[in-house]
């Protein structure tokens, strides 16, 4: 997750810029509320997931990879589940089934599994956008859209070089944890089995050795970008300049377009099952 997949697909042409509007617009999209019906909640997010895969597809991102980057959500799933029938939301009496009694909901179940689509789909966005996206060209485009904010003050370089810092080592930060966990079980470090006292032991054993690990490489790349010169309030050129062409304006206005259909679902609850049931008993 967070590593860029250099291919020569339409994602990796479009223009820095216009994937972070995008991407914003694809996220507003998704986490709009279609409460009114599960019907039109499941069918609008289910259109999203269809479009995500398809840009997940287009980047040349691995079936494996996705898995991987999803891995971690299990908990909140678990977590989210668990909120949703012990604290039920609504007064509904659609009844799934009762553990011992008491009654689990449907609403309930439906509200953590959109909860939690939404969520991967979040996931799935960003991916497509690092995995699309040279470090460099999102430090250009983040300065872009922090460009106006210079004239009261704001740090506008300084900001957009740590966001795509923290992006570059997200990949690099996942392998050492890997590299770590695998010293430790050599060592007799058990991550899996054992009280909550070993497992606390045992994510220490984790977390020390990757904090120092990352302010060597935080140290390092301070002192390489020192050597070459690197100020950040001085006035910078640029080897490659950001061209908007006009594929890049028909990839914004279909994405503006598909939040607008969302927006217009959600404002005006349309519900296309209820439209369709109505004139079918006509």
């Amino acid at each position: 997750m967070g590593r860029f997949v250099p291919y020569n697909s339409f994602l990796h042409r479009m223009d820095p810029r216009a994937k972070i509007f995008c991407l914003i617009a694809l996220m507003v999209a998704v986490f709009l509320d279609f409460g009114y019906s599960w019907t039109m909640t499941f069918t609008m997010d289910g259109i999203a997931a269809i479009l995500v895969l398809t840009l997940l597809w287009s980047t040349h991102t691995g079936l494996t990879q996705v898995l991987k980057s999803l891995k971690s959500l299990w908990f909140m799933a678990i977590f989210l589940l668990l909120i949703y029938i012990f604290m039920p939301t609504s007064s509904s009496d659609w009844i799934a089934f009762r553990i011992g009694g008491y009654p689990i909901y449907w609403d309930s179940i439906l509200n953590a599994a959109k909860i939690l689509l939404r969520l991967i789909l979040m996931i799935e966005l960003t991916m497509v956008l690092t995995a699309s996206t040279k470090p460099l060209d999102l430090t250009y485009a983040f300065e872009w859209y922090l460009h106006p904010f210079k004239y009261i003050g704001f740090p506008a370089n300084e900001v957009a070089m740590t966001l795509s810092i923290a992006l570059r080592f997200i990949p690099t930060i996942l392998e050492d944890v890997g590299r770590i966990m695998k010293a430790q079980s050599s060592r007799g470090v058990d991550f899996s089995h054992g009280k909550i006292a070993a497992k606390f032991r045992a994510i220490v054993s984790l977390i020390v050795p990757l904090f120092v690990s990352s302010f060597v490489r935080s140290e390092e790349l301070a002192n390489a970008m020192e050597c070459r010169g690197y100020d950040p309030k001085a006035k910078r050129s640029r080897y490659r300049r950001l061209a908007f062409s006009w594929w890049d304006l028909f990839e914004t206005v279909f994405v503006a377009s598909f939040l607008a259909l969302f927006i217009y679902v959600s404002v005006t609850k349309f519900d296309a099952y209820g439209a369709w049931l109505g004139l079918t008993l006509k």
